[in-house]
Parts: structure tokens; sequence; C-alpha cells
């Protein structure tokens, strides 16, 4: 029997998990984590062949956990993240693969048997080494994934109007819908495309072609205008920044 740990701290996801995992003849879960400290403790005491990990988590993030536990003592890894750009980072780690969420059942089971392979000692290299030419060549991530409603929502981001901070969460805004994603505003743009979005403030991001109007404001600040009437500063720490964007729309234009 292959035993399995389940890191995750959305409940939902954990359930939809076990219900994976059952379908298998070989697998037994022995322990559920809802925190990266909890899921320390289940690897070290559980001694699991395979975890399924979160990559953000209360207490300690899954690079971190798996950063706390001495290599002969890790099992097979597969992160799963609601974000594609953590996907290399996890190779840099040597984890077997990475589920994005909402996975399919197929995409679950491929997953599965890649960690079979790697414990069973066959050479998976070829398809691992794929991934990784895959995600490096999509520099960018294109699509995230949003828990609401108990459930996950496929935002993509050619989609998204403007961002917004909010403690320690974003707001994304998309057409007349906004959805909250526990990100900080720091980190979002650092994976978005600057030919795309721009940051404007230092609690706003915008999509770049969603501006139809400059208006300048005062104390050196511009206002933008965006389709659908919405009004948002540029102040001025930004504003050198993005204006040879502005410029630059307009010559092509």
């Amino acid at each position: 029997m292959l035993r399995v740990l389940i890191v995750d701290d959305e409940p939902v996801a954990r359930r939809r998990m076990r219900r994976l995992l059952a379908a298998e003849a070989d697998v037994g879960i022995v322990a559920e984590c809802a925190d990266g400290a909890s899921a320390l403790k289940a690897i070290v005491t559980d001694k699991p062949d395979i975890a399924f990990l979160d990559v953000q988590m209360p207490e300690l993030d899954g690079f971190e956990v798996i950063q706390s536990v001495p290599p002969i003592e890790l099992p097979a890894i597969v992160f799963v993240t609601a974000f594609d750009r953590y996907a290399l980072r996890a190779f840099d780690v040597h984890a077997i693969d990475y589920l994005l969420k909402p996975f399919t059942r197929e995409r679950f089971r491929t997953a599965l048997a890649r960690a079979r392979e790697r414990l069973d000692g066959r050479n998976g290299d070829r398809q691992i080494a794929a991934l990784i030419d895959h995600m490096r060549t999509k520099r960018y991530s294109s699509r995230v994934a949003v828990r609401t409603a108990g459930r996950f929502v496929i935002v993509d981001w050619r989609d998204v109007d403007w961002i917004e901070a909010a403690d320690n969460y974003v707001r994304l805004h998309v057409g007349a819908k906004e959805f909250l994603l526990r990100e900080t505003l720091a980190s979002i743009e650092k994976h978005l495309d600057p030919e795309r979005f721009a940051r404007i403030h230092r609690s706003a991001i915008v999509q770049l072609d969603r501006i139809v109007e400059l208006d300048p404001a005062s104390h050196g600040d511009v206002d933008v205008v965006l389709r659908g009437g919405v009004r948002l500063l540029v102040s001025r720490t930004w504003r050198d920044r993005i204006e040879p964007l502005f410029r630059m729309t307009s010559t092509r234009r």
C-alpha cells in the first residue's frame, strides 16, 4: 500500500483529494493537514510515501515544509496550487509533479502515476523535463484559480480590468464581478506580463488596454478612466514608469 499525506488549508480541496484517492486500490491516506506546521510533523511521524502538498498555507508554505525536512526523509512530493507560476520552483526542489487547481481526475491520476514511477525507480525524467520546458516558455501566468462559494473559479488574466490591494488579499475586478485572492499586490505584479499590466498606485494594478482616458490631477498625479467609467489615481511614484507605456500605445494607434 502507498502511504499518502494530503496537505491543503481548504477543506473542499482535501475532501476532493480524498474522493480521488479512494478510487485507488493500492493507496491509503495516513494523515490530512491544513497547515504547514502540521504537515511537517506528519512527514516526520507518519512517513508517507507520497505527499500532495499545497503551496500557500498558514504557518509554513509548501516550499518551507520540504526545506525543513532532511532529504532522506522526504516523500515523493506533488505540489498542488492555484498558480502555474510556482511550477518551475516546484521542480527546482525536486517535486515529482504539480497540479493546477482545479484539476481533472485524469490529471490527478497522471501525477499519481509519476509518483509511483519515481518510487519504483522507473525513469519518469523525460515527462518531467517536458513539463519544465513548457513552463519556461510560458513566462507569465495566464490564469488563476479563485475559491468562491465552496468551489474554484478559473479567471483568465486577460479578462481582469484592474487589481486592488485589500489587506492580505487582492481584489480582481472582472467586468461587473469581483474575486478575492489571498496574495499581495507585489507578489501578483511579478507574475503579470508588463506589456499588458502596469502598477499605477501602491494599491492598484490596471490592464493597459482597459484605459480609455488620462486626466491630469493635482500635485503631479493623473487619473485614468477605464472602460465602464471606473476612475483610478496614478500617483507620482508610478507615473514616470507608465507614461512611456501610454505613449507607445498612443503611437501604435
